[in-house]
């Protein structure tokens, strides 16, 4: 069975929902534990709003946008990261009148397998270090220098030779040895090659959101579609999904985001995609949530194309069985 040192998965990571009411300096508390985030992720839920991702290390007040290729912007979006939360603007992005909002927050942590590393360019291969004491298995990196460098991903079902763009919807790319310098991370370090949008010409500043699996909590795993509507594949991760992330890895498809708080209940239908600012879709019943995995219940290219390699990344709601032996339930 599925036992995690991990019983509540909000003080590691969590969904928030919020209705924006246009005013200064709103305080936003994140659901669950009410944790201070390391790596904020918020998008507008009904406008074509870009994605507004922050960090403690990058500081708050500077954002990257998923859904391009451009370089950090500094902004007041995101004014402060609080004790229990962050502190927002009145900006359309993150907190207009009546405006539906997600963010999605992770708590930095080798307990939860997930580190944030900075560093800057020099032109060259370099190793990165890192601080999950595990070997990582999703590494997302972004120039934040060039506004021009693509979002590259490191996925370990994908392999060190190649790599997937966060802000397209393009298969995977490869091989390349000027991205992972044909290096597989370790416990340790991870290893970039000379890319422009992996290791960062001279000065330029880099940053990596480096994930591995943790039982009962999270896990990076691919499947197999089979085109088959309500009868897709069933998808083992060892817990309740909170949030699932998904990417087919050998044609083009979106990057699909189904998270448990703005879709309480089976069968999930509100999408957002990581590689466009476009409102949240309703137009496919696409997956349930289960208590020790996920099914898919579509036929469509972002889940389930016969045939289709996909990658996803997911967090817990609830491990499939707690320290103490207590088993989660479905929603």
């Amino acid at each position: 069975m599925a036992y995690t040192a991990i019983d509540d998965s909000t003080l590691y990571f969590s969904s928030t929902i919020w209705t924006g009411n246009g005013s200064d300096n709103r305080n936003i508390v994140i659901d669950g534990t009410g944790m201070q985030p390391d790596f904020l992720w918020i998008k507008s839920r009904n406008d074509t709003d870009n994605h507004r991702l922050v960090d403690s290390v990058r500081g708050a007040t500077k954002h990257l946008e998923s859904d391009g290729n451009g370089a950090e912007q500094t902004s007041s979006n995101v004014k402060a990261f609080t004790s229990t939360g962050v502190t927002l603007s009145n900006n359309g992005s993150v907190n207009a009148n009546s405006e539906l909002y997600v963010g999605w927050s992770w708590k930095e942590s080798a307990t939860a397998g997930f580190d944030i590393c900075s560093w800057t360019g020099n032109g060259s291969a370099q190793n990165i270090s890192h601080n999950l004491s595990k070997v990582p298995t999703m590494i997302i990196v972004k120039n934040r220098t060039d506004d021009s460098s693509d979002w590259y991903c490191y996925n370990v079902h994908n392999g060190n030779t190649h790599s997937i763009l966060l802000n397209t919807n393009g298969a995977k790319v490869g091989a390349y040895s000027d991205n992972w310098n044909n290096t597989t991370p370790t416990s340790s370090v991870f290893t970039v090659g000379s890319s422009n949008s992996t290791g960062g010409s001279s000065s330029d500043n880099m940053i990596a959101y480096v994930f591995t699996d943790i039982q009962g909590f999270s896990k990076f795993g691919t499947y197999i579609g089979n085109g088959s509507g309500p009868n897709g594949p069933f998808v083992y991760t060892g817990f309740k999904p909170a949030f699932v992330m998904f990417k087919r890895t050998n044609s083009t498809s979106a990057w699909s985001m189904q998270d448990s708080k703005r879709i309480p209940f089976n069968e999930g239908n509100k999408a957002l995609f990581a590689n466009t600012n476009a409102a949240e879709s309703t137009s496919d019943n696409s997956m349930d949530f289960v208590s020790n995995g996920f099914r898919v219940r579509t036929d469509t290219s972002n889940y389930n194309t016969s045939n289709g390699t996909y990658i996803y990344m997911a967090f817990a709601e609830n491990p499939f069985v707690t320290s103490s032996g207590v088993p989660a339930t479905a929603r």
